[in-house]
């Protein structure tokens, strides 16, 4: 009689029994059995970069590095702090209320806004920070200390006059390009492995 119809305890005491020649019969179980328990492929899974872009709100360099990666067709999400620059300024006083020193005007902003740019900076794969050459981008430097603080993957990006008053930037930096189709090759070097010669 076949023992895998015999039901399991059948099959483990006939397996175990002696056979006419002294030596226990080995039951082999059938081939169906080894399927059942190979392990499925896995599918492939395509990963959502977070890509932080901080500092100078007065130009379209967001702009050309999200067109960029949509054109390469990689699976990014931008983040970036409020880039309308009253709204930045006046966001602590108008939803807190007004403060008669300009001081406090600007540190209740700083402390609402910080809010945004800790929380998006904190859940970012990778801190992009531009410097442009309108204003000193103070807060811009901070964003870089705080995500190398974190152990982010910065990358800078200033015109190359900035090198020697960036210097401590640069150096907490992975990498530091000079204009928004850089940091668009950077992208799709880090997340597809295409090399793309600028």
């Amino acid at each position: 009689t076949d023992l895998c119809c015999q039901g399991p305890r059948r099959a483990r005491q006939a397996a175990a029994a002696p056979s006419r020649g002294g030596l226990a019969r080995i039951t082999q179980a059938p081939s169906d059995a080894h399927e059942a328990v190979k392990p499925r492929s896995r599918p492939n899974v395509t990963r959502t970069w977070t890509v932080y872009l901080s500092g100078e709100i007065h130009s379209d360099w967001r702009e050309q590095i999200a067109a960029g990666a949509k054109g390469a067709s990689l699976p990014v999400q931008f983040t970036s702090p409020v880039t309308h620059h009253e709204s930045s300024d006046d966001c602590g006083v108008a939803i807190l209320g007004p403060e008669d020193a300009p001081f406090w005007k600007d540190h209740k902003g700083a402390m609402v806004n910080a809010i945004r740019t800790r929380t998006l900076i904190g859940a970012a794969d990778i801190v992009v920070v531009r410097f442009g050459d309108k204003f000193r981008q103070w807060n811009a430097a901070f964003d870089a200390g705080f995500a190398a603080a974190l152990g982010k993957p910065i990358v800078v990006v200033h015109p190359e006059e900035f090198t020697h008053a960036l210097k401590e930037v640069d150096a907490a930096a992975l990498a530091v390009a000079r204009d928004p189709e850089q940091v668009v090759a950077l992208l799709s070097y880090v997340i597809d492995g295409r090399l793309t010669r600028t």
